[in-house]
């Protein structure tokens, strides 16, 4: 279920709709996203364009990009390029040399980038820095500053 800080931060922001996309819902299918999760909660309701900023950051509206842009480039780059398990789908472009990574079998999301931390990934020694969807949405837009298990 999604975090009530997050919906009302959304709702806040007019940013919020109860209805969900059918065209959305699709688009989270393909990617065998359940739609009871809270990722697909996120994705079917919260939208304020093609984008989310925050943290001087922009996340995808990953229903957004999978039905308007080459977002399976995105994940096929992601696989291939840094060599990343296929459950970790990127929700950002990973710009400046690292990005974030939802793992749909588990729900948490890692925080990668180049060098010794994607090194690190490889040899299981990097575990996501969030638990779940929701710690990293409050965490991404500031609705809980204690949200991330590190730093």
């Amino acid at each position: 279920m999604l975090s009530s800080k997050v919906e009302q931060y959304f709702k806040e922001q007019n940013g919020w709709y109860e209805e969900a996309s059918s065209d959305y819902v699709g688009a989270l299918e393909q990617l065998n996203i359940p739609l009871d999760s809270d990722f697909a909660q996120f994705y079917l309701h919260a939208e304020t364009g093609p984008t989310f900023y925050s943290r001087h950051r922009e996340l995808y509206h990953i229903a957004w990009f999978v039905l308007y842009s080459n977002y399976d480039l995105s994940v096929h780059s992601a696989r291939t390029t840094l060599q990343l398990p296929e459950e970790y789908l990127p929700l950002d472009a990973f710009v400046g040399e690292g990005g974030y990574f939802y793992n749909r079998q588990t729900g948490q999301v890692l925080e990668l980038s180049l060098g010794q931390p994607l090194q690190d990934f490889w040899a299981g020694k990097l575990q996501p820095q969030w638990e779940n969807f929701n710690s990293f949405l409050e965490w991404f837009f500031e609705l809980d500053h204690s949200a991330h298990s590190s730093s």
